[in-house]
C-alpha cells in the first residue's frame, strides 16, 4: 500500500510541476495538487493558499494555517517535503 501512495503522491505532485501558474484556474489546481501531496506526505496544512516558484520542480508554499513548506523534486526523482521557519 505504501508504493501506491508513494506512486499517487509523484503522479500528484509531476501534474502540478506541468500546470502552468499563469492562468488562475491552472494556479488554483496546482495549490490542490500541492495540498494533496503535503497531505500524502502527513504534513498539516489543510489549503495552500500561496506558490511561490522558486526553480523548476521546487516551490515555497504557504497554508491557511500559517504552515510553510518547501516541496520539490530531489536528485532521485523523488518527492520532498521541508517544513519552513
Amino acid at each position: 500500500m505504501n508504493k501506491r501512495i508513494l506512486a499517487l503522491n509523484q503522479s500528484l505532485f509531476l501534474a502540478a510541476f506541468f500546470a502552468l501558474p499563469s492562468f488562475a484556474a491552472e494556479d488554483e489546481a496546482l495549490k490542490k495538487d500541492l495540498t494533496a501531496v503535503i497531505a500524502l506526505q502527513g504534513f498539516p496544512c489543510g489549503e495552500v493558499v500561496s506558490v511561490k516558484t522558486q526553480a523548476e520542480n521546487d516551490y515555497a508554499v504557504l497554508c491557511k494555517d500559517a504552515n510553510k513548506y518547501r516541496v520539490y523534486l530531489n536528485a532521485a526523482g523523488r518527492v520532498v517535503v521541508e517544513k519552513r521557519k
